[in-house]
């Protein structure tokens, strides 16, 4: 510790961080208008559900998006930066049933603490634009938008099985069925045949697909995922008839293998398949195969990701017949085919489908090879796994000797010629169900009548508003369909007696658009100012977990598409730029309170400060990474800004009295720091604009205070000059402000007589200044370091080359021997290899 670092200057953070949260409160410094003479810059964080308290994944990623929102505000953008709430679900109905309180209670309760404790992080929101998702402000312009998207046939209703619990009166995803029962009451979970009400996210599947090529911007792996789940597939589509059945029934099947069709030995079709139940009309098994079904679609609900590890079937006692070739095909039920997913049917080829091969083995049916590798001999009873490559038809009719790549256009066109089957492109992607069974979400605006028929609700008449009639009891959830209140009304077009439906909207419909409503927040006349919306849109940033890769980042894009087709936006997709933190790791594994391994944020707040935390959040890792949580390097952050705090204040007179450096005539010590600053300048804007590395943008400013420190010791201070002590001090604590927002500030006032900040620039760097005046280059021979040479920064690799080959140190290694090669690794070593 330099003695110019008193111990007795005192790093009050609870008052500098009042201070400044109160100013920023009061003057309302980060609301942001349009303006055309500055450049836009939208940074969002993905908003939180207001869940009561903020946890370290909070932390970190408020912190990664206010850093880049003040970098932004440095550089001269006009930076949008807004935040709000995801305020709908389940989890608010589980705490009010609970806590013995209403869902709006609690969670506006809960908005209200949350919203304190974001400020006491000294987070630069626009907090004028604040939304919260389950405010009829909001929704009423959510069910706008679902009756124009229903106009434009984007919304269907249709029945589906969904996994039903009676206690809770609700559908549940099948992430919320643990081991066959209700998450919430333990309650065991039943399948149910429901009619509910889906967006048409299929017919923008092609698009989505397709644009996303346009996603330069967001993570490959995000990327990766989102192609997967919308798996395009192309191939044949075509009809098995059902053997025996005087109405022509059929099994429609997709095949992206239409060369292996030839060597089908069996059907398999999901439990769920609407004509299992005319196969077992009279059928003797019918006893036997319902059982197995009723079991098998239990085990499903017990099974969120539906991955069976022993593949199970039944034998039906029907049969469907291969219209290629006109094999007579046993149809079983299978555990694994599901009726979500393409026609619900799969054609089996088990000596080409590894999961088709071992099922034919358990329950002894035939394999027939057809796809044979060339200048190989295959035999059903030698194969041990399936042939899954390319190969020769073999038992093919007339495409036997074919190329399996060539043929399968070739078969589908022969389809096509017989009538017989089609190309066709299929998605894995499924339309969005969107009906939910509860009372806290937004109510769908739609009315049921006996007379005319579905109805919509006129959009003069919205919103359609949650029912605030309670029990008995302050905290009734009940859902909407028993609320007779709620429901019973008149039919908008024939004025009789209708129903409201009951069913309420996923919550991942709130979060779909708000990126959008942010602004535009408080307009009036409908969901979206189309200029505002052109003009900040798209998101220029987004940050958020990698959780939300797939469904809420999908649904996002696919809304953008909607609003762009309804004349809202004028963009096809609405975030140019991701990032996806990583997770807070604290004793080998994720923080939560399942695991007793949290942190409380409030608790490192009280004892080091807001700026200590988001320090520690921002230096311990890339945002990319996962954190892992250190006391230690808490600790150590809270050290290095007591340092700097003791110093500056320590130095206050000699930086007041600094002027802005106008010559190069700098004696070698402050020509030392001179370098050093615009070194980290450079360094420092680098690694947030290039990958927003703020770990190594810390450390960049932790070497350019030790430098500081040191050259300004009792020994060397005399050395130094005013103007580059204020000259790195200054560019020091910008460069730091992102990440520490209220020492910044607060150092800043006191030296630039009450000057904000946040009305500076960022720092240049002048490149001539940065350079090194000598660097140190390594000689190696064969490997080992043998000499070391001081050159000029500009030196070419020939000069160094032939420097190192003069070297008398490395010369008594080389010993006369002959010279193999040189490396010049440049501005780094010469290696001699001999």
């Amino acid at each position: 510790m330099s003695s110019t670092e008193p111990q007795d200057i005192t790093y009050n953070f609870k008052a500098i961080e009042k201070k400044w949260q109160d100013n920023w409160l009061n003057n309302a410094t980060y609301r942001v208008s349009m303006e055309s003479n500055r450049e836009k810059y939208y940074v969002l964080e993905m908003f939180p559900y207001p869940s009561g308290r903020i946890h370290m994944g909070h932390v970190r990623n408020y912190s990664i998006g206010d850093v880049v929102a003040r970098y932004k505000r440095f550089r001269g953008f006009n930076v949008l930066h807004p935040m709000g709430w995801d305020s709908f679900g389940l989890p608010a109905e589980n705490a009010a049933i609970k806590n013995a309180t209403h869902p709006a209670r609690w969670t506006y309760d809960n908005i209200d603490y949350m919203r304190n404790q974001l400020r006491q992080l000294g987070l630069s929101y626009d907090w004028d634009r604040e939304i919260a998702t389950c405010n009829p402000k909001y929704y009423k312009w959510e069910q706008q938008i679902f009756l124009e998207m229903y106009e434009k046939g984007l919304v269907y209703q249709k029945n589906t099985t969904v996994n039903w619990c009676e206690s809770c009166h609700t559908v549940l995803a099948n992430e919320q069925v643990i081991e066959g029962a209700c998450w919430r009451c333990d309650e065991m979970v039943d399948a149910r045949e429901m009619n509910g009400w889906f967006f048409k996210i299929t017919d923008y599947a092609e698009e989505l697909l397709e644009s996303l090529n346009q996603l330069g911007g967001w993570p490959d792996k995000v990327v990766t995922m989102q192609r997967n789940w919308i798996g395009k597939s192309t191939g044949l589509q075509c009809d098995f008839p059902v053997d025996g059945f005087a109405n022509k029934e059929t099994l429609s099947i997709f095949t992206t293998r239409p060369d292996t069709i030839f060597g089908v030995t069996f059907m398999s079709i999901a439990p769920e398949h609407p004509l299992l139940d005319t196969l077992l009309k009279d059928n003797p098994r019918e006893g036997e195969v319902r059982d197995f079904v009723r079991r098998i679609i239990k085990e499903k609900q017990q099974q969120s990701n539906q991955d069976f590890t022993e593949k199970e079937g039944i034998d039906t006692g029907c049969f469907c017949i291969n219209p290629f070739n006109g094999d007579k095909i046993p149809i079983f039920v299978a555990n694994f085919v599901l009726m979500a997913y393409g026609t619900g049917a799969v054609m089996a080829v088990p000596a080409h489908d590894q999961r088709d091969f071992e099922f034919a083995k358990k329950y002894n049916l035939p394999i027939k090879p057809v796809v044979i590798p060339e200048d190989t001999l295959v035999q059903e009873k030698e194969m041990e796994e399936a042939i899954t490559g390319r190969g020769v038809l073999a038992n093919s009719g007339s495409f036997t000797g074919s190329d399996s790549e060539q043929a399968k256009q070739a078969i589908i066109d022969f389809a096509k010629s017989e009538n017989i089957g089609d190309a066709k492109v299929t998605y894995r992607l499924r339309d969005w169900g969107i009906s939910r069974q509860r009372y806290w979400g937004a109510p769908i605006p739609m009315v049921e009548c006996d007379i005319c028929g579905t109805q919509p609700v006129p959009v003069a008449e919205l919103p359609v508003t949650l029912p605030e009639d309670r029990g008995a009891q302050q905290n009734d959830c009940a859902p909407l369909h028993q609320r007779p209140a709620f429901y019973e009304t008149n039919c908008p077009k024939c004025n009789g007696k209708a129903k409201r439906t009951t069913d309420t909207m996923d919550t991942f419909v709130e979060s779909s658009w708000y990126f959008a409503r942010y602004t535009s927040p408080r307009f009036t006349e409908s969901p979206l100012n189309s200029s505002e919306a052109s003009h900040w849109l798209p998101v220029d940033q987004y940050i958020g977990g990698v959780e939300h890769a797939i469904l809420h980042l999908l649904y996002s894009r696919f809304f953008t598409k909607v609003l762009r087709d309804l004349g809202y936006l004028n963009i096809d997709e609405p975030f140019t730029n991701l990032l996806t933190q990583g997770m807070v790791i604290k004793d080998g594994s994720k923080m939560s309170k399942s695991k007793g391994n949290v942190v409380d944020p409030s608790d490192l707040i009280s004892e080091y400060g807001a700026d200590t935390t988001r320090l520690f959040s921002l230096f311990a890792a890339p945002p990319e990474k996962d954190l892992e949580w250190n006391a230690k390097g808490v600790e150590g952050c809270f050290r290095f800004l007591n340092r700097i705090f003791r110093f500056v204040q320590a130095h206050l007179d000699t930086i007041k009295n600094g002027e802005v450096i106008t010559s190069n005539d700098l004696n070698d010590t402050e020509r030392e720091l001179h370098r050093k600053t615009h070194q980290t300048i450079k360094r420092v804007t680098g690694n947030i604009e290039n990958n927003f590395h703020f770990n190594t943008a810390i450390s960049a400013i932790m070497e350019l205070f030790n430098t500081l420190s040191s050259l300004s010791s009792d020994q060397q201070k005399d050395a130094l000059g005013s103007s580059v002590i204020r000259e790195a001090v200054d560019s020091m604590l910008i460069l730091l402000c992102p990440m520490v927002p209220h020492f910044c500030a607060e150092l800043w006032s006191t030296i630039h007589n009450d000057r904000f900040i946040d009305d500076e620039q960022w720092p240049s760097w002048d490149e001539d200044a940065a350079k090194e005046e000598e660097l140190t280059i390594v000689i190696q021979v064969m490997g080992k370091v043998r000499s070391r040479l001081q050159v000029s920064p500009d030196i070419d690799d020939a000069t160094l080359e032939e420097m190192a080959l003069k070297d008398e140190n490395a010369l008594k290694f080389i010993d006369g021997k002959a010279i193999k090669k040189v490396i010049v690794v440049k501005k780094k070593l010469v290696n001699i290899v001999i």
